[in-house]
């Protein structure tokens, strides 16, 4: 009887999927755009037409959803690293 593999165990997602991200960051001239560069990076099927915004109330900051197709925790995990790493970004969630 073999073991279950620990890392798919704890994993609630089934890959591939569509898997929403949020990122928050300054609202300045590029911040979209770099975002979607980075998704594109990691899925290469990403859709730029499917990006959401939203304003902060004072609209200092932006809101910025995509959702990629997500093909392993290790590429989510990636993902977060380079969104978080950008310099305008506030939170990734």
């Amino acid at each position: 009887m073999s073991t279950p593999d620990p890392i798919k165990q704890e994993s609630l997602i089934e890959y591939p999927s569509q898997f929403p991200i949020k990122v928050m960051g300054v609202k300045a001239d590029g911040f979209v755009h770099a975002i979607t560069q980075i998704a594109e990076r990691f899925d290469p099927s990403f859709d730029a037409t499917t990006v959401e915004l939203r304003d902060s109330k004072a609209g200092n900051y932006l809101g910025v959803t995509i959702t990629v197709t997500a093909t392993s925790r290790e590429q989510l995990d990636e993902l977060y690293r380079a969104l978080s790493s950008h310099p305008s970004v506030k939170v990734v969630l």
